[in-house]
């Protein structure tokens, strides 16, 4: 019995490497390129979906192979800007020399994979792609926020993001969660027969690596790209409390990630306030390598977001036997399970009392939380993305016709809206 190929779009993470600028998402991709490649190195094809043809295009393996190592050296020494020339060459040499895909002979219809939200805006250029292919769709959605909390993202997202979900319920044949909270949030936007899998993402921090600087005085750690959503602003006017309080004596800060967007009251308290200088620490992107030696010395992660679709820092906190204090969402609960402290994101009072008791050396509350730690366990890489391919194998077997969704998707196509 012929066994048919995976087609992993890689898109984003190579225009997000010639950008220099690689977010949560792009290690997610990434991880999906490296892990596929070991697991099912001989059904595997990375693609790119064209700009404007709609047309899927292959990717020359050996390039993208030396692609990926590049690329993951670079991250994980915290200089993602370090392969920009070698993500610029692999999409001269893919327009130059990689050929457009059409439908197998003789063999059971590809999976495409896209594990971004790339594309998905672009319906049409999708089902055109789907239609010369006849491959089964399999996205994975990482969230709904911008539709339930569209306060928090960038003007236009949230239409942006309803654009995204349009496309999956017309066009995909399974869909991969990252949560059961993020299923129940995008169930009521796709058709109830459309097949959803849960599958927690994984976990690849190092386990090596040792301190870059030295800590006088305990020290928390908050990582996340600064934005409203991860409520940054409850941390720092906390810190300043504690400055009040105890003057040299209080814990410091050390906040990991990118200045995001919408942030100016956050941005002046980091930029302008003599109180804070010293107390909290902006170090930005670091390298996997730095976070994970961060993390196994900090008092706490500390996590106070309004809304998460999954929570990656709280898994990578805990696989470091580090504590966690964090928002008291489902998404969280998930994933932390019965260990971390959760807390009302907008109670200060209770996660000042959390971080002074944390923050002392022989905290009963720490303990307790250190206790509870043995029971927890991360999923790893190749345990999801093999999960994920058992699903989309079965989706595959069990698909209807892509022509339907295709015929069924032009009958609709005067109410598409298009960004191509």
């Amino acid at each position: 019995m012929k066994t048919g190929q995976f087609w992993l779009d890689i898109t984003r993470l190579i225009e997000r490497a010639c950008a220099g600028t690689l977010t949560g998402i792009d290690r997610v991709e990434l991880a999906y390129a490296e892990t596929l490649a070991v697991l099912a190195p001989d059904q595997m094809r990375y693609v790119m979906l064209g700009r404007w043809s709609g047309r899927l295009r292959a990717l020359p393996a050996g390039g993208v192979l030396g692609f990926l190592q590049h690329l993951s050296r670079a991250w994980h020494s915290g200089r993602p800007s370090a392969c920009r020339g070698r993500a610029a060459r692999l999409l001269a040499t893919a327009a130059a020399t990689g050929r457009f895909l059409g439908k197998p002979h003789d063999a059971p219809p590809p999976v495409y994979l896209l594990v971004s939200h790339r594309h998905l805006h672009r319906q049409v250029a999708l089902a055109r792609a789907l239609r010369r292919t006849g491959a089964v769709f399999v996205p994975l959605i990482h969230d709904v926020i911008p539709l339930d909390f569209p306060e928090y993202g960038r003007p236009g997202e949230a239409e942006r993001h309803r654009r995204r979900l349009a496309t999956v319920a017309r066009l995909a044949d399974g869909v991969v969660v990252n949560s059961a909270d993020t299923g129940a949030a995008l169930s009521p936007y796709l058709p109830g027969a459309l097949p959803i899998h849960v599958a927690p993402l994984g976990v690849s921090l190092a386990t090596g690596g040792v301190m870059c600087e030295a800590m006088s005085r305990p020290y928390f750690l908050c990582v996340g790209t600064i934005e409203p959503r991860k409520n940054h602003l409850l941390l720092l006017h906390l810190w300043r409390r504690l400055v009040e309080l105890r003057g040299k004596l209080a814990p410091r800060l050390l906040i990991v990630g990118s200045r995001g967007w919408e942030n100016e009251n956050v941005l002046d308290l980091l930029d302008r306030c003599t109180a804070l200088k010293d107390h909290v620490v902006e170090l930005g992107a670091v390298s996997d390598t730095r976070l994970a030696a961060l993390l196994r010395s900090a008092r706490a992660l500390l996590m106070p977001s309004f809304a998460e679709g999954f929570g990656l820092p709280v898994a990578e906190a805990l696989s470091q036997g580090t504590p966690v204090i964090c928002s008291d969402l489902p998404a969280l609960r998930e994933v932390g399970r019965g260990v971390p402290e959760y807390l009302d994101p907008l109670d200060a009072r209770v996660w000042q009392d959390a971080v002074q008791a944390y923050a002392a050396a022989d905290s009963p509350r720490r303990a307790a939380q250190l206790a509870r730690m043995p029971d927890w366990r991360c999923v790893t890489w190749a345990e999801h993305v093999a999960e994920v391919v058992v699903f989309a194998d079965d989706v595959r077997r069990q698909q209807r016709s892509i022509g339907f969704h295709v015929a069924q998707a032009g009958a609709d196509r005067a109410g598409w809206v298009l960004a191509r």
